[in-house]
């Protein structure tokens, strides 16, 4: 990995190039696979891998159970006309069942590490004959991690494990050196849609990281349901990331007259150009009333709506 490309220097086209002759070069005449989720980093890292490769890059959508509403179809016919045929592999169990119980921030990250890794992709891997699997881990991912913040679900070398050895394929990162704002210049390079390149940021760990506590399938549809309300109020705000939390606690609301235990949603939005220093935008208040209004109406278990106004530091933008 070399150091740093800031993206004042970042020349795109010649970044690509060089990108493009690293892979080949690694890769031979070999087949390669990755994961694609629909993010920014996972979107760009397939469109530079199959720059490379063509069709000797095999992409995959994991259904992990813990995307978005309808996630999976609307990333395949996204890139469906870019050339690109991504397969949508459901693995909810597995990862529904690897979550039981588990309710430390770590160990949920690790769990999911574990089941992407040893036995979604693994199998895979193993079906394709493919000896490399791409990933779109970028500097920051690397430096939270490394420097203790939270651990990112896709860092290995860097915290002293070897794909190779562990799960049998190495691991090609060619974003390691830019931030987010970079990544997005080299997506539009590329000839991704805005609907990709300019997408909010979205986590590895995909919804598991905004449920505080453990993660089962009926928290999970509650922040599906909320996030879905948040996007649709918030993304004309050109705001950097927004994005709804489940919180592990209930506390104590009114329904019909009477007491009820319900659940609480925290809504966060914010301004960053790289995610490593962010500052809550300052929503107007009747968007932040309509959207909390929305929330309660169409979830009946959730009885209080909060908004974080802590920056990052001391915050960070996901909960998990």
């Amino acid at each position: 990995m070399g150091g740093e490309i800031k993206i004042q220097d970042l020349n795109v086209n010649s970044f690509i190039d060089e990108k493009v002759e690293e892979i080949r070069r690694i890769v031979g005449s070999g087949i390669a696979i990755n994961a694609l989720s629909g993010g920014v980093d996972s979107s760009v890292v397939t469109a530079l891998g199959h720059r490379a490769l063509g069709d000797r890059l095999r992409s995959y959508y994991i259904d992990t159970g813990l995307m978005r509403q309808g996630e999976g179809k609307q990333v395949v016919d996204l890139f469906a006309p870019l050339g690109i045929e991504a397969r949508i592999v459901p693995a909810g169990r597995e990862f529904f069942r690897a979550l039981k119980g588990i309710t430390d921030p770590e160990l949920k990250r690790e769990a999911i590490t574990q089941t992407f890794y040893r036995r979604a992709f693994k199998k895979l891997i193993m079906d394709s004959g493919a000896k490399f699997l791409f990933h779109g881990t970028i500097l920051t991912d690397i430096d939270e991690t490394v420097a203790g913040i939270k651990r990112q679900h896709n860092i290995f070398a860097q915290i002293g494990i070897d794909p190779q050895k562990e799960f049998g394929y190495r691991i090609i990162e060619p974003l390691v050196e830019l931030r987010k704002d970079g990544v997005r210049k080299v997506g539009q390079a590329l000839g991704l849609p805005e609907a990709l390149f300019n997408r909010i940021p979205f986590p590895g760990p995909a919804l598991a990281a905004r449920v505080l506590g453990e993660v089962t399938p009926e928290r999970v549809r509650i922040v599906r349901k909320a996030t879905a309300i948040v996007e649709k109020n918030l993304s004309g705000t050109g705001s950097f990331q927004y994005l709804a939390i489940l919180h592990e606690d209930r506390v104590t609301g009114v329904r019909d007259g009477k007491r009820a235990f319900g659940m609480q949603i925290e809504v966060r939005c914010w301004e960053s150009h790289d995610a490593r220093i962010a500052t809550p935008t300052r929503l107007p208040w009747e968007t932040l009333e309509k959207m909390a209004g929305q929330i309660i109406a169409r979830l009946p278990e959730v009885v209080s709506v909060t908004y974080n106004i802590a920056p990052k530091p001391p915050s960070t933008i996901e909960a998990v």
